[in-house]
Formats: C-alpha cells, sequence, structure tokens
C-alpha cells in the first residue's frame, strides 16, 4: 500500500520549493562577479573584469528583460524565478568556464565561455518552456537573453573568431535541449493526447495565482460515471433540519481545483445544516471540474421527493473485523455506517468496495449509508483494493454490522447539530467548515457524529478526540471530510500535524456540548440519489498517468546525460574545425 506509482510520484513534491527573493539572488550574482574580478585580477591584467562584465552583466540583463519579454508572448514568469534561473546559469557557467582553466590554462577559457553560454541558452529554454509557457518558439527569445549578452562582452575580450563559434553553438544546444523537451512530451503525448509541459505551467499557475486552468488537462482524460449518493434528511419541528450526504466521488485532487471543495459547497448548497461525509472513492473519482458539483446537487436534491420519513432509530452499535470498526446506527429502514481502522493507517477505500457493502446491505435496509471515516494517517500511501486482506476486512465488518443491526430495537429519535468554525487556516490542515457535529439521542442513549473538514488525522489525534467526545455523549466518532483545499502540492498536511491536537480539543468539545443542547424529536428519510454523468479523472487513470511519468523519470537522465555528451563532442568538433 505505501509503493504504488502515485505514491512515488507524490514523494516528488519535495523537491518543489519557492524561489527565495530577487533582491537576495542578484546580491548574489553581483558578489560573484566581484569575486571572479578579484581572482583574474591578481592573474595578471588580460581579462579585466571579467567577473563582472562576462558573468554579472549577462546574468543582470537576463533578469530585466526576461520577465517583460515572457509576458508579451503570453507567458507569465515572476520575478524571483528570473532572478533564481539567473543565478542558476550564472554559477554554471562560471564553473563550466574557469574550473578547467586552472589544469589546461588560459588559452581554453574562450572555447569554454563559448560552451557554457550555449548550454544556458538550452537550460534557460527547457526551464522556461517548463514554468512560463510551454510553447518553444515564444520562449527562444527570453532564453537568448543571457547567452546574447554573454556573447557580447566576449566580442569585446576575445578574437573575432569567438562569435561565430559561440553563434554555432547556441544552435548546437538548442537543437539539443529542443529534442529534449520533444522526448520528455511524447509519453504523455502518446498515452493521453496532452503536453506534459503545458500542464507544468498550468501547476505553477495554481500554485501562484490559484488558476483553474488544470480543469481543461482533466476534462481532456476524464470520463463519465454513474454513481449513487446516500443521503439522511433529518426533519424537526424545532430547531435546524440537517442533512448528512456521503458523496462516492472523491473531494481533490488539489486546492479550489477539481472537486477539492467538494464539502463546502455541497454544504452551502442545501438549507439545512449539512454534513457531507467522506465515501468509498480514490483519486480516480476526483470531480474533473468544479462545475461537476452541481450535478450532484441536483441528483441529492431531486431524491428529496421519493423520501418517507420515520421518527425511529436504533441505538448505536459498533462492530468489527481484523482491524476494521464500524459504528452502525439504523435510521428508519436505513443504516449508517461509519468506518475506521485507526489506529491503523486509514486511506481511500476503492469505489468497488463501497458499492459491494452497500449493496448487499440493501438486502435488509432500503438504503446504507457508508462512511469512510478517513481518520488516521502516517504517511501518503495508494488506496484500499478490492480483494486485498483489509478490503475483505472491511466487507466482513459490514456483513456484521448488517446481521446485528437487522434486529435492533426501533425506538423515538432525537438529533441536535452545531456548525463551530475554527481560525486555523488551510496551510493548517483545516479546511473553511470547521468541525460539524451530529448528535442523536435514542432511548437515552446518546452518539456524537462529529466531522472535520481536513484531510485525514495524524495517528493517534482521533483517539484523542473521541476520548473528549465520549465526556459528553456514549458513543461516537471523529471523521474527516478529505477535503484537497488543504493541499496544494503535496497530499499530507492532515489534521494535527502543523495544529497540536490541544488546540483543536476545545472546538470539537464546544461542538459536541452545543449538538447535544439542540438536542429534539425528530423524523428522518433516507434516499440514493443516481449522480448520472459526473465526469471523473476515470478508473486507474491516476496509476496511468503515475506510471508514465515515472517511466519518464527513468529514462530522461541517463538520455539526457547522453545528448549533453553529444553536444560537448560537438562543440569540441566545431572547435577544431574552426581553428
Amino acid at each position: 500500500m505505501e509503493s504504488g506509482p502515485d505514491v512515488r510520484v507524490e514523494r516528488l513534491t519535495r523537491y518543489i520549493f519557492s524561489a527565495p527573493s530577487w533582491p537576495r539572488s542578484l546580491a548574489l550574482i553581483v558578489v560573484l562577479g566581484l569575486i571572479i574580478d578579484a581572482a583574474t585580477y591578481r592573474a595578471g591584467q588580460e581579462f579585466f573584469l571579467v567577473g563582472t562584465l562576462g558573468f554579472s552583466v549577462p546574468a543582470l540583463v537576463a533578469f530585466l528583460l526576461t520577465v517583460p519579454l515572457v509576458g508579451y508572448s503570453g507567458g507569465q514568469l515572476t520575478w524571483n524565478r528570473s532572478a533564481l534561473l539567473a543565478l542558476a546559469c550564472t554559477v554554471l557557467s562560471v564553473i563550466l568556464s574557469l574550473s578547467p582553466v586552472l589544469v589546461f590554462g588560459r588559452e581554453v577559457f574562450p572555447a569554454l565561455y563559448a560552451v557554457a553560454l550555449g548550454l544556458v541558452f538550452g537550460l534557460r529554454l527547457l526551464v522556461l518552456v517548463a514554468v512560463a509557457d510551454y510553447r518553444i518558439i515564444r520562449m527562444v527569445l527570453p532564453a537568448f537573453l543571457q547567452s546574447a549578452a554573454g556573447i557580447t562582452v566576449g566580442a569585446w575580450y576575445f578574437t573575432p573568431g569567438f562569435v561565430p563559434y559561440a553563434l554555432l553553438l547556441q544552435g548546437v544546444f538548442g537543437l539539443v535541449f529542443v529534442f529534449l523537451i520533444w522526448l520528455i512530451e511524447r509519453p504523455l503525448k502518446r498515452a493521453f493526447q496532452i503536453s506534459g509541459l503545458n500542464f507544468l505551467n498550468t501547476f505553477i499557475a495554481h500554485l501562484t495565482d490559484d488558476s483553474k486552468k488544470m480543469e481543461d488537462f482533466f476534462r481532456e482524460i476524464g470520463e463519465e460515471v454513474y454513481v449513487p449518493q446516500v443521503s439522511l434528511f433529518f426533519s424537526r419541528d424545532s430547531g435546524e433540519d440537517a442533512l448528512f450526504t456521503v458523496p462516492n466521488v472523491h473531494p481533490g485532487p488539489m486546492g479550489d481545483v477539481g472537486g477539492g471543495n467538494l464539502p463546502r459547497i455541497l454544504h452551502d448548497t442545501f438549507p439545512e445544516e449539512t454534513l457531507v461525509a467522506h465515501g468509498c472513492a480514490t483519486h480516480d473519482f476526483n470531480l474533473v471540474s468544479e462545475s461537476e458539483i452541481d450535478k450532484i446537487a441536483r441528483a441529492v436534491e431531486a431524491s428529496r421527493e421519493r423520501l418517507t420519513f420515520s421518527g425511529s432509530a436504533s441505538r448505536p452499535v459498533r462492530v468489527a473485523s481484523g482491524s476494521v470498526s464500524i459504528l452502525c446506527q439504523r435510521f428508519g429502514d436505513a443504516l449508517l455506517m461509519v468506518s475506521t481502522r485507526s489506529p491503523e493507517r486509514t486511506e481511500d477505500l476503492d469505489y468497488s468496495i463501497g458499492t459491494v457493502i452497500m449493496a448487499e446491505g440493501r438486502c435488509a435496509f432500503s438504503a446504507v449509508a457508508f462512511v469512510d471515516a478517513h481518520n488516521c494517517m502516517a504517511s501518503v500511501g495508494s488506496p484500499v483494493l478490492p480483494a486485498t486482506r483489509i478490503a475483505t476486512e472491511y466487507i466482513a465488518a459490514a456483513r456484521e454490522g448488517f446481521r446485528v443491526a437487522r434486529d435492533l430495537p426501533m425506538e423515538t429519535l432525537a438529533i441536535g447539530v452545531s456548525h463551530v468554525r475554527v481560525p486555523f487556516t488551510r496551510e493548517q490542515g483545516f479546511g473553511s467548515l470547521g468541525v460539524q457535529v451530529l448528535a442523536t439521542e435514542v432511548g437515552g442513549e446518546r452518539a456524537a457524529y462529529v466531522l472535520i473538514d481536513g484531510n485525514n488525522m495524524v495517528p493517534g489525534v482521533r483517539e484523542r478526540l473521541r476520548s473528549v467526545v465520549l465526556g459528553h455523549v456514549d458513543e461516537a466518532e471523529v471523521m474527516t471530510t478529505d477535503t484537497h483545499t488543504v493541499n496544494t502540492i503535496s497530499g499530507k498536511n492532515p489534521v494535527g500535524y502543523r495544529v497540536p491536537v490541544e488546540e483543536i480539543v476545545p472546538y470539537v468539545e464546544q461542538a459536541v456540548r452545543e449538538a447535544v443542547a439542540d438536542l429534539a424529536p425528530a423524523r428522518v428519510g433516507a434516499a440514493t440519489a443516481s449522480c448520472e454523468g459526473v465526469v471523473v479523472f476515470g478508473s486507474q487513470r491516476v496509476s496511468q498517468l503515475a506510471s508514465t511519468v515515472n517511466a519518464m523519470l527513468a529514462f530522461i537522465a541517463p538520455i539526457s546525460f547522453m545528448i549533453l555528451a553529444l553536444a560537448f563532442l560537438l562543440s569540441i568538433l566545431a572547435y577544431i574545425v574552426l581553428q
């Protein structure tokens, strides 16, 4: 469960970083030039101020002109990234130009400097195509800026033969990197007919500007699905009505893109206090666009027409099989089941596992609302798949729940609801809904269903919060919505990861107290909505994408090395010919 291709790709997010502020990068560029000036001055006057003129000035020119040129062509690049790119290329050119001089003497410096400028052009082209605009032809001029300034300086320092040699190398390295870009693009083009670098452009736009252009890519690879969604509608004569609904699509992939904010949008759609729990769905069932949520909302709203209300429910009962524990409670002729493996890690359950459980339960109940509490996360892992040991434990526990709940006596139902906002941010692992609680009272026995708007929990947090809740009720479960608004890069940002559990406890306890104080007689009606034609990523599409990316990562490094080695050999050959 820990080594799937999607997990290996997710681990690459540790290499994503924010560019330092541009003044810091520019200061390093200037200081590096001055250090080289000092070193060359002590060695003689042959290359006076070569550090400043040959390295710092081209980098500063590139920094100043790259952003407006990229913007003019329709792309986007921040000043911080422009400065960092200029600094990285300066360091690379210094190493490549000056290090061999210590061994082979000053005579090779002009040739090495020309080679370095060619490599800088190719590298800048690759980076700009990746982060600013995937259309190569538009990035050629911005990529050439630093090398062009260097060639101008070299024309003043070196012999007349330097300029044609340097320009020739610009063509060599440019073609080499264009070929490398083509190789990088080809796997995703062939497999999914999408541009990988264009997707990278939109991903960076999402990180910097909260852009939703990635949804266009998701729709290209998406497919329609028809999924059930079980909802429990609670009605009261006094107090607010409530809706507990369980979507079988996934609230991802990240931020507000796709279905990332599914819980909040559904909550705001319906008039009653709405708790949107996490059903059985993996990232294959991510919505391709936020607009797809409307289809789900309309289906749930339409299911109200078939409601038959009952004022009775059973007391809650907990069953278990292996590592899986399920809290079961009957509402009329429907059954609510909240499953967890805590303290064992709980990850997404495949859709097919949920449909098997719901289908078996329909033999005894009109509807089965099966919830993955999603409340224990040690690390980012692969989902629970059919026919695995853990999947069979879920099914076995559910069967036991059906057997036990079928014979439970029905008594008068009372419910209470509460909604407490928390002062924590998305970056701290909390979505905008905060903490919601549905409390029930049947035959004097109280239960609390606590729903936190977050993506999973740090191991132990569920147990700590549940122990506090059990100080006010007889049975309880603590769930998360699995909202991916708290995830912009990595999938790991669970509740309790950035905010200590001690700071969360007061808000959970407040929500439970308010829900218990709100208890009032209620009627409940259950309905299974058919959400039709909802466009999601598609079955196994995430694994296919991840496998393709992993294959690309496996061959890019060696092929890049071979291509660059060939470019250097061509540079040496050109130098010999032009002598």
